[in-house]
């Protein structure tokens, strides 16, 4: 397994980060990894919870406050609680905000998983199928034309709602970049100059590798460019 502790702090350094990368982890078990307890409103709630040192495993009755992301996870809700997505879909679609022939093309996992593994990028107990990244759009920059670089960059547009359609877009797609939900900030309290990237887990150390090539280019290019502003411009 490679070192995640390592790979963070490379991440953290380049990237400038205020909170730490977080491991997700389908499994079929929890790995003898703690199990969550308690309640929360919503599924990326739990990458709040990672990203702040906490790590555990959930399982699908964990996830059914999120009709949403439930939905993304491919997780049914209860019988009892199966109103709840159409109840939802049916606010956001008469406030305007999404259209009812836009949910057929959100992205969902290709199976229910049974056990949902969180946690920060450098205390992950096993390989992390994605890794979220919560940076700057200038920082997720050099992460994009790093993923384009190790060959795992998507040819998805930027992604918006719901903010937990990115981990299995980036399990299908490669590498894949959100501007965040007004729900995912309300639940996880990012930052209004902040985004998120996803990134395959299994492309995880290539784009490590070519992330710290593509920094290194970008302070070269940003000397070039600042001396033409300097040569060239005229008011």
């Amino acid at each position: 397994m490679p070192d995640y502790r390592a790979l963070e702090q490379r991440f953290q350094i380049i990237l400038d980060m205020k909170r730490r990368p977080v491991a997700v982890i389908l499994r079929e078990d929890s790995g003898g990894v703690a199990k969550f307890s308690g309640s929360e409103p919503s599924g990326c709630s739990f990458w709040r919870l990672a990203a702040e040192g906490r790590t555990f495993s959930t399982v699908p009755s964990d996830h059914y406050n999120c009709p949403v992301g439930a939905y993304t996870h491919n997780i049914p809700l209860p019988e009892d609680r199966a109103h709840e997505l159409p109840e939802i879909l049916g606010t956001m679609t008469g406030l305007g905000y999404l259209k009812m022939e836009e949910v057929p093309g959100i992205p969902v996992l290709p199976e229910t998983p049974k056990n949902i593994v969180f946690g920060p990028l450098g205390d992950a107990p096993a390989d992390p199928d994605v890794v979220l990244f919560a940076a700057t759009p200038a920082k997720l920059m050099l992460l994009e034309e790093a993923a384009n670089r190790a060959g795992v960059g998507s040819k998805l547009p930027l992604l918006t709602r719901p903010t937990c359609m990115a981990i299995p877009a980036a399990l299908a797609h490669g590498m894949v970049t959100s501007a965040g939900c007004i729900g995912n900030r309300v639940y996880t309290g990012i930052g209004d100059d902040e985004m998120y990237s996803a990134i395959p887990g299994a492309a995880l150390e290539r784009v490590a590798d070519a992330l710290e090539t593509i920094a290194l280019a970008n302070l070269a290019l940003a000397e070039y460019h600042s001396g033409r502003r300097q040569q060239l411009s005229t008011v």
